[in-house]
């Protein structure tokens, strides 16, 4: 077998494969040798049909089979004679077939980037740390105690936080408009569900009140039609209903799996959900803040097969996120919507693979276990849980995959310049904005927007 390989335009390569015609010719005859053992063709008895008769009926299909196998087993091994590292499946081109003569194709594919890791001494992140309080502990109560809220039908004018039954026409110009019409629908007042000033003209109204609301829609809208318009709602209120709030009690406490010990376990419990919460926020901040100082100092070529398939990732988590199914053509969403995440998160792959490889880091079996642990406590059935990830090896790659994440955070953490960061709870559960995706960065290049309601 002789091998050649040729670069092309930037992370593209060209191998060049050559088979020896004697290594194809042999094997498509040994294949139709056994064949007159098994074949049956009219005019011969079984096991009796010569070699050339069979080479007549089925000599193409044959061939056409091994030379599918010798490429693929003469692929492999040529990749790793020139120690490849391929991008997604190569694509097979100028293949050369003829009987008596040399097998020749063309694999071309994209390899991953060789590059220099930047000293991480360079990096400098601030590593968040907070606590949950007394303060933080009432609020979820408070929030527990919303949750569980009821409402109760009352004869006097609506106030914030009432909520209403309402029947309502909305018109522009005179003439209803599509989305503009609700029949007994439900409204918390300072829910902000609706258009500004709806629910501020409501406060005050009673029950069996008309009420004429004279309001624009914003100019952000996401309907092309109402962006801006000068509108008119016609509102019936059918009912007005204050609400009432469950006491701090035995029979709230169990409605939340709290059988026993009163307020003060029901705290305990509070509170212990709630650190949870703040470590996997913490460990997200941290995680994150590192991944976008590595993405910062260290240009990245990437090959474009990566960011194809970061771009599909992204097009079906936002098909999933609105509720989607299989009907929805992925492609009628525009690839340059997520072509700037998917190019930094190609990036990031690559760099952290990069990361794992010179730090020589594994992801242990006693820390994957710890970390399948932690997930499964949070379940009824932990044991069940641990069962499930240990059996699904897609589940288990998942979980190495995070534990290898991690352990990239703490090599870099501990040389990169690092200053803390002290929160309130709040601000340390609430998000980071999202990162500069780079459009600027020639090693990465969406924006959704969220529709309001009427």
């Amino acid at each position: 077998m002789q091998v050649s390989i040729e670069s092309s335009e930037g992370l593209e390569r060209k191998l060049k494969v050559q088979l020896p015609a004697e290594r194809v010719d042999q094997e498509v005859m040994q294949r139709l040798e056994k064949a007159t053992k098994t074949v049956s063709i009219k005019g011969f008895r079984k096991g009796k049909v010569p070699v050339r008769v069979v080479k007549q009926q089925y000599g193409k299909g044959v061939r056409q089979e091994v030379v599918g196998e010798l490429i693929n087993s003469s692929l492999v091994e040529a990749i790793q004679q020139q120690d490849l590292r391929l991008v997604g499946q190569p694509r097979i081109d100028g293949l050369l077939d003829q009987e008596g003569a040399e097998l020749e194709y063309l694999a071309i594919f994209e390899v991953y980037p060789e590059f220099d890791l930047s000293d991480f001494s360079n990096l400098e992140i601030e590593r968040p740390l907070a606590d949950v309080g007394d303060e933080d502990i009432d609020r979820m109560l408070s929030s527990l105690r919303e949750q569980k809220a009821t409402f109760e039908s009352v004869e006097r004018a609506a106030i914030e936080g009432d909520q209403l039954v309402i029947d309502y026409v909305g018109t522009k110009g005179g003439e209803e408009f599509a989305g503009g019409k609700a029949e007994d629908q439900s409204l918390l007042l300072g829910s902000n569900s609706m258009i500004p000033g709806f629910e501020d003209g409501l406060v005050g109204a009673s029950q069996s009140d008309n009420v004429t609301l004279e309001l624009s829609f914003p100019e952000d809208y996401h309907s092309e039609d109402l962006k801006g318009a000068a509108v008119e709602f016609q509102v019936t209120v059918k009912d007005v209903q204050a609400k009432n709030l469950p006491e701090l009690n035995d029979e709230l406490f169990k409605e939340f799996g709290v059988d026993e010990g009163g307020l003060d376990k029901f705290r305990e419990e509070v509170e212990g959900n709630l650190q949870r919460e703040l470590g996997n926020a913490l460990r997200s901040k941290i995680k994150n803040r590192v991944m976008e100082q590595l993405f910062a100092h260290n240009s990245v070529e990437l090959p474009e097969a990566l960011i194809a398939n970061e771009t599909k990732q992204l097009k079906q988590q936002m098909v999933q996120q609105f509720g989607g199914g299989q009907q929805i053509d992925l492609n009628m969403l525009p690839d340059q919507m997520f072509r700037g995440k998917a190019r930094y998160r190609a990036a990031l792959g690559v760099i952290v693979s990069e990361v794992v490889r010179v730090e020589e880091l594994v992801a242990g079996a006693e820390v994957v276990r710890a970390r399948i642990d932690e997930i499964a406590e949070t379940y009824d059935d932990p044991q069940q849980v641990v069962d499930y990830y240990y059996a699904n090896q897609e589940m288990l790659n998942s979980v190495e995959a995070v534990v290898l994440e991690d352990l990239v955070v703490e090599a870099v953490l501990a040389k990169a310049a690092v200053t803390d960061q002290s929160l309130g709870y709040q601000d340390a559960v609430k998000p980071d904005p999202e990162p500069d995706y780079g459009e600027s960065n020639e090693s990465v290049e969406s924006e959704t927007g969220d529709a309001e309601e009427i």
